[in-house]
């Protein structure tokens, strides 16, 4: 018995993506997202602290310095920093997300020191107070 055999021709490849691409391609999405996401999220509030470190250390500690300098001690509280015929800020700088001022802790009585702190959104801040929760904390005594 003779086999007879005839030739085949094979079809074109039909054009598309395998299963595998597809998942390869989901996982990387996937892996590139949760990479990215958290960095988008964290920026606003990154900012904000960065206002919050910025007006403790340099807008109110400015203004409380030269404060000390024209009158030999700090204020009491902050308000006495807008009054006066030239006063050392127009407005108190308050917190960017809360709208509340920040804290003011004069030392001693005639007042030779202070302490001004906020409460960062970062509580892993470098910046921050060693386990205060991410208080951040300026601290001056003459």
């Amino acid at each position: 018995m003779r086999m007879k055999f005839t030739l085949v021709k094979p079809t074109p490849q039909q054009k598309g993506f395998t299963l595998i691409e597809i998942v390869f391609v989901g996982l990387f999405t996937v892996i590139l997202a949760g990479l990215i996401i958290p960095n988008i999220i964290a920026g606003p509030a990154s900012a904000r602290d960065s206002q919050r470190k910025a007006a403790l250390s340099n807008t109110l500690r400015g203004a409380l310095e030269s404060f000390y300098a024209e009158n030999g001690n700090f204020p009491q509280n902050l308000d006495e920093l807008t009054k006066g015929a030239t006063p050392y800020l127009r407005t108190l700088p308050t917190d960017p997300r809360t709208k509340n001022p920040y804290r003011y802790t004069p030392i001693g009585n005639p007042a030779t020191g202070f302490v001004l702190d906020a409460q960062l959104e970062n509580i892993h801040d470098k910046q921050a107070k060693p386990d205060s929760g991410g208080l951040y904390e300026v601290k001056v005594e003459k």
